[in-house]
């Protein structure tokens, strides 16, 4: 009965510390899933604090109190709070250095500047709070737009003639007949280089492109300091694309799907062309049209006179590309013809820039064209539609001056182009 008895006890011990280890483990394991619960939920929260925007960039579009509505890059509208406590700093467009920037008061902003918004992570309020605001003023903005539009206008535009990728040099050939000449291009690390898109001549739309994406025969359009001479310039930006110009007369035309048919003189070949209502079109007036042609096949018999009256080693008005070449035009505005002025009202030429005229021609609507009738255009290639950019008709005469093959070449697409871009 003794050993019986003990070996229950000993088995009641055992049987106890068996429950006590058990519940032991228990214990810890609660405990332990607490702490995990702990952590969990401090990471998440952590997590959403990471995910929600800690900045935003964007206009001022309404101003309410403390308050303001800003439309975002990203994500539409926003509300921040600016408490008085909050920095609010003024910079230049393109400034990026913070310690040049000027401290202004809250009631200094206004609807159309541009804002940083700094978030304060410690705010509990509804309405998120700013801890910091950096502005670029809009007037500050416009005054920018105001002078890189004037230097795409100054600038050269023209068609590629080399590219030293490895030098960062690039020839355009600007002008047509004898205003052509070439301009050296310097690009640097600083450069901004664009390319447009495919099918598109809108400068918004143009990608970010390394120099090497530029070709021969390219339309590219330059700002930046130039040469006291013109002759070159060191580039802040450049935009450039392939484009086609096209010579011939219209086979048909049909304005419900917006298209016409052009037999191209140089192919012999029949061309459908989109015409989208942004389309610059334009007719040149008669006289307009045989004064540009006078002025074309004058300058060209004379810079041949020339070249050969100097046994040949004269310089002469080379640069124009070969008929049909796949070349364009980017943007600069219709009045940025670089030199010279028209002549009176007859629309003679006295020695300048015959491009600037085409900008003063009148312009016209698809359905003002006739079958038959003779244009010049610059048109983009798509998938695969070929779509026009710009459009001239009245061009009978000048499809008689071999010049007027790159008349077009340097033609500038107005409102699509560079000139339009917003600056940021």
């Amino acid at each position: 009965m003794e050993i019986s008895f003990r070996k229950n006890r000993l088995a009641y011990i055992a049987g106890g510390n068996r429950l006590m280890t058990r519940t032991i483990k228990i214990r810890v394991s609660l405990a332990a899933k607490s702490v995990l619960l702990s952590i969990a939920g401090f990471f998440a929260a952590s997590l959403l604090q990471a995910q929600a925007p800690l900045r935003f960039v964007g206009s001022i579009t309404a101003i309410s109190g403390t308050t303001l509505t800003v439309k975002t890059d990203t994500d539409g509208q926003r509300q921040v709070d600016v408490p008085s406590e909050a920095s609010v700093k003024r910079i230049a467009p393109g400034q990026k250095d913070l310690s040049t920037a000027a401290t202004i008061t809250f009631s200094e902003l206004a609807v159309g500047d541009r804002v940083l918004v700094k978030l304060d992570p410690n705010a509990t309020g509804a309405t998120p709070q700013a801890a910091q605001i950096i502005a670029v003023k809009q007037e500050d903005l416009a005054q920018k737009q105001q002078r890189e539009k004037e230097q795409w206008q100054r600038g050269p535009h023209g068609l590629v003639k080399s590219v030293d990728s490895a030098s960062g040099a690039i020839v355009v050939t600007t002008g047509a007949g004898a205003t052509a000449k070439p301009v050296a291009i310097h690009v640097t690390k600083a450069t901004v280089l664009r390319r447009y898109a495919q099918g598109s001549v809108r400068f918004e739309q143009a990608q970010p492109a390394p120099i090497d994406s530029i070709h021969v025969g390219d339309q590219l359009q330059a700002r930046g300091t130039a040469s006291p001479d013109g002759n070159e310039i060191t580039a802040d930006e450049v935009v450039s694309g392939t484009f086609l110009n096209i010579s011939g007369t219209i086979t048909s035309l049909d304005a419900g799907t917006s298209t016409l048919v052009v037999k191209d003189l140089a192919t012999k070949k029949q061309m459908t062309i989109h015409v989208p209502e942004d389309a610059q079109m334009r007719r040149l007036p008669d006289r307009m049209a045989q004064g540009i042609a006078m002025f074309l096949k004058g300058n060209a018999a004379g810079a041949q006179g020339r070249s050969s009256g100097s046994g040949g080693s004269g310089q002469s008005s080379a640069g124009a590309p070969p008929q049909h070449a796949a070349t364009g035009a980017p943007g600069g505005g219709a009045g940025s013809a670089q030199t010279g002025a028209p002549g009176g009202p007859g629309g003679g030429m006295r020695g300048g820039d015959p491009q600037q005229l085409l900008s003063r021609a009148p312009a016209i609507k698809l359905g003002d064209l006739t079958k038959g009738e003779a244009v010049m255009l610059v048109a983009t290639q798509g998938a695969p539609d070929v779509t026009a950019v710009s459009l001239f008709a009245g061009v009978e005469p000048l499809l008689q001056a071999p010049a007027s093959q790159s008349l077009l070449s340097n033609w500038s697409m107005g409102s699509g182009g560079a000139e339009g871009a917003s600056a940021q």
